[in-house]
Parts: structure tokens; sequence; C-alpha cells
């Protein structure tokens, strides 16, 4: 008969769902970031800055525990590895943000707002689904859906670089703008590697 761990996992899953909880927040300031004036954008860019920080914070905490627990609701490997996606996230969303207030990047693409939106629902999906973890068995709508939305973030990444190079704007500004939607573009894929993690979770424990 197998026993269950999951009841020695409840600060791991309080973390977590904290992680999420960030990661949503800072989806959220990003969009607004994204729609804002270019005067507006130096608060803004600290507030990711300090939600980063959060994040960060979080994820230190998981990995500190993770050292000094003797029996973890899953295997370490998998709980390091779904803290250090789930911190990934934010890194990429924070340079995104950092790289366009150190550029003196001017108008965004409007490929920028779609891309943002995509991450808003994988931000969703993912600060839905880390309260739920005790049950990851219940979770393959979400790593389904995710997986689905990364799909289409990279139809937009890529008609964004079509744009980017189609000789409308001059060099250094398409240098610019690329580093920022490949930060973006890398943010949608952390958030589908977050999904692979809880996946193999799931299988793991099934």
């Amino acid at each position: 008969m197998r026993i269950s761990r999951k009841p020695t996992g409840t600060k791991f899953f309080e973390l977590f769902t904290e992680i999420g909880a960030n990661i949503a927040a800072s989806v959220e300031l990003l969009r607004e970031f994204v729609n804002a004036p270019v005067e507006r954008r130096g608060p803004l860019a600290e507030r990711m800055h300090a939600l980063e920080n959060a994040g960060d914070d979080a994820t230190h905490a998981i990995i500190g525990h993770l050292d000094r627990s003797f029996v973890t609701p899953f295997d370490r490997e998998d709980i390091y590895r779904l803290a250090s996606t789930l911190d990934d996230v934010v890194d990429h969303m924070d340079a995104a943000v950092d790289l366009t207030t150190l550029y003196r990047v001017g108008e965004l693409p409007s490929g920028v707002s779609a891309q943002v939106d995509l991450l808003a629902r994988a931000a969703r999906l993912t600060a839905d689904a880390m309260p739920r973890l005790a049950e990851p068995q219940e979770l393959t709508a979400y790593w389904v859906e995710v997986n689905q939305l990364e799909n289409e973030a990279d139809q937009v990444y890529r008609r964004l670089l079509s744009e980017l190079f189609n000789g409308s704007r001059d060099a250094l500004e398409v240098m610019k703008l690329k580093d920022v939607v490949d930060e973006l573009e890398a943010a949608a894929d952390a958030f589908e590697h977050v999904a692979d993690a809880v996946h193999s979770i799931a299988v793991k424990e099934a």
C-alpha cells in the first residue's frame, strides 16, 4: 500500500502558491508597462524589479526548505526544477522591462501587446495550478493549455520578427526591439517549462 507523503509538503505548497501569485502580479505590471507612456516607464520598471526580487526570495526559501527537509512531497530534483523554472518566468519579464528602459525604446510594436496577453493567460493558469500541486494528476488541463499558449506565442514571435526585419526600421532600433521581444518569448518558453515540470511530477506520482 502506498503511503501518502502530501502532508509533509505544506510549506512547499505555500511557497509555490506565493510564487504563482507573484507571477500573476508581475505579468499585470508588465501589461501596464507596455501600455504606459515612455515617461511613466521608470517607476513601473522599479516595481517590476521589486517583484523579481520577491520571486527570488521565495525561490531561495524553497531551496532552503528543501535542504532542511528529510521527507519531501515530490522528488527533490523535481522541486528544484519547478522552483527554478518558476523563477525564470519573472526573470525574463523583468529583463524585457529593464532592457526597454535602458535602451530608451520608444513606441513598442503592437505585437508586443499580443505577447503580453498570452503571458497573462499563462500566468493565470500557473497561479491557479500552484495551490493544487498536492494533486498533480488533476492538472492535465493546465499543462495542455500552457503548451498550446506557448505554440501561439511562437507564432506571435515569428510575426514580430518579420515586422522588425521588413526594412522599415533602422538597424539599431531593430537590435533593441529584438532583445526585448526575445526576452518575452523566453518568458513564454519558461511557462512551458513550468508546465513540463508539473507534468513530470504528475507522471511520477501516478
